[in-house]
């Protein structure tokens, strides 16, 4: 996922109590758990054929609980259980693995029939316990869907372009090395106080440059946020990437995610290019399309938690 995706992942929760067997198992089988990755209505169990999931050693299958089915693995118990699935979350390497599988799981799903992703780590001590959180959330399941069918999220980022090379400002005629603007040796005050002063203006004006590109970027942002918006049904403001993601050259000055009729692709494409165009002071990226993540847990026609 991106993620950047697409990025922005719901918190983790761990297993609802500490794992043993559930009703399911038979004795002597090795205790499992079931991680849930989405809900839709109906799901072809082919598109998931083949899916390792969080662990191969079981396949990726449905679970149906009345109008809605679950998109579920067995995973191992002790695996999953709250500390060892916290020391997984530290260790870089497996949490993107693991979230890779996640995000293959929910973007299989979602490519056959309308999807609401559930969050990272969602799991139930059994098959039961999964159909009565269907059961329970139905109604609010069932209105996600209805808004999600025929539409997929894109995600917009908005960074402010390089700015033009600028030098530093050259310190007044006069000044020796060490010594502060307009107390240079050798020269007389009134001579030094006019040098100091041109260096602080150029000062200035640098800073003043600087502000005004970043101001330009903003406005820019809200433009490409407007236009887009136009052509979604819900638009929702995520939270910009730092420097350690952007690196240091560009500021993340718009991430958004849009949730729009997949039949409006091209509309968006093309609106995005003319804005690439017209507004020079950014970078525009698109990605996409995603399954509506950013929607399913928010006001915008999401299933509340």
């Amino acid at each position: 996922m991106t993620s950047e995706q697409h990025n922005e992942q719901s918190p983790q929760r761990p297993p609802e109590r500490p794992p043993g067997r559930t009703p399911e198992q038979t004795p002597g089988q090795l205790p499992t758990v079931t991680y849930a990755f989405a809900v839709c209505r109906r799901c072809d169990p082919a598109a998931l054929a083949g899916l390792p999931g969080l662990d191969d050693a079981a396949p990726v299958r449905t679970l149906a609980a009345g109008p809605l089915t679950a998109v579920v693995q067995d995973v191992s118990a002790v695996d999953f259980a709250e500390d060892a699935l916290r020391q997984r979350l530290t260790d870089r390497d497996e949490l993107e693995r693991c979230a890779r599988a996640h995000h293959e799981v929910i973007m299989a799903a979602s490519a056959v029939t309308p999807t609401v992703p559930l969050p990272f780590a969602t799991l139930y001590l059994g098959d039961a316990r999964a159909r009565a959180a269907l059961r329970e959330k139905e109604e609010s399941f069932l209105a996600a869907l209805g808004r999600f069918n025929g539409r997929v999220e894109w995600g917009v980022k908005v960074y402010t372009a390089p700015a033009p090379p600028a030098s530093s400002p050259a310190p007044p005629a006069g000044t020796a090395p060490g010594t502060a603007p307009g107390v240079a040796p050798g020269t007389t005050p009134g001579v030094a106080a006019g040098n100091g002063r041109a260096y602080l203006d150029r000062v200035r004006s640098r800073h003043q440059v600087r502000e005004q590109h970043q101001n330009d970027a903003l406005q820019a942002a809200e433009r490409v946020d407007a236009v887009v918006r136009g052509l979604a049904v819900a638009a929702r403001r995520l939270r910009p990437h730092g420097v350690e993601v952007t690196g240091a050259h560009r500021t993340h000055v718009l991430n958004a995610a849009y949730l729009i009729d997949s039949a409006r692709e091209s509309e968006l494409r093309a609106a995005l290019e003319d804005m690439r165009r017209e507004e020079t002071a950014v970078q525009i990226e698109l990605s996409g399309p995603w399954a509506p993540y950013s929607f399913a847990d928010g006001p915008d026609g999401g299933v509340p938690r």
